[in-house]
């Protein structure tokens, strides 16, 4: 594994793999999304009693999972950064910082439209719900963080360490319906032995979760490209005033 990352350490050497696997991610992302909204809208069945209100369920759940691998990208890269010093790791981080507070908010957002009918209310202080919602001001201060010093080194050094403080709220999330009595629901799909859900229900599921990890590559790998010629940019505008400073 340490070769692999290694091996990538080059960004011209990312960005010749970045640029030949986008096509294939980006392709993979219309094609299972586009299925996967196909059998979510007419193929499924409505539920004995949310009725058509669990088809906010093909959104809500996936973009909850990605918001929580977002999230475990930005911390993995973040301890890559601080204790191996990749060059690239910052970058990563980054570049997915913003993807997974994207995910985060739409996690929330229908949740919110979820919870109404079946809870009575846009919003509880439930576990999951209040854990969630902590993942995103996360996310919102890793972002501020990278920004907020004029050294762009002590930003990502600082946004690196809240990343991996804050990691302790994935585990949260996944377990808070089994540590607590809370409103939501447990888990049905990754639960032990068969998952508690129409076969029906769980293909567009799946299709829609492994659509959105595809359309998470994608834009990551867009993003990093995009942070690694910025770099490269600033690069040469401080090459140039050191010049004309001579």
């Amino acid at each position: 594994m340490s070769s692999f990352f290694d091996r990538y350490a080059n960004p011209t050497r990312f960005m010749r793999l970045a640029t030949a696997v986008v096509p294939w991610t980006a392709a993979a992302t219309l094609l299972l999304l586009g299925s996967g909204l196909y059998f979510a809208l007419f193929d499924s069945p409505a539920d004995y009693q949310q009725g058509e209100s669990v088809r906010i369920m093909y959104v809500h759940v996936p973009s909850a999972w990605l918001a929580m691998a977002g999230y475990s990208t930005v911390a993995v890269a973040s301890a890559f950064a601080l204790i191996w010093k990749h060059p690239l790791a910052d970058l990563v981080a980054r570049a997915a910082s913003p993807v997974g507070a994207c995910f985060a908010l739409l996690c929330l957002v229908t949740g919110s439209l979820w919870g109404k009918p079946m809870w009575g209310t846009w919003w509880a202080w439930d576990a999951r719900l209040t854990s969630v919602l902590i993942l995103f001001f996360l996310y919102l201060g890793h972002m501020a963080l990278l920004n907020a010093f004029d050294d762009a080194a002590r930003g990502a050094r600082a946004a690196a360490i809240l990343a991996l403080a804050g990691f302790v709220n994935v585990p949260v999330i996944k377990f808070s319906v089994d540590w607590w009595n809370t409103l939501h629901q447990p888990a049905s799909v990754s639960k032990m032995g068969m998952p508690s859900i129409d076969p029906r229900m769980l293909l567009p599921l799946m299709l829609m979760a492994v659509g959105y990890t595809c359309f998470y590559v994608t834009v990551l790998l867009l993003r990093v490209k995009g942070e690694i010629l910025s770099a490269k940019i600033r690069a040469l505008r401080l090459s140039l005033m050191q010049v004309a400073n001579q």
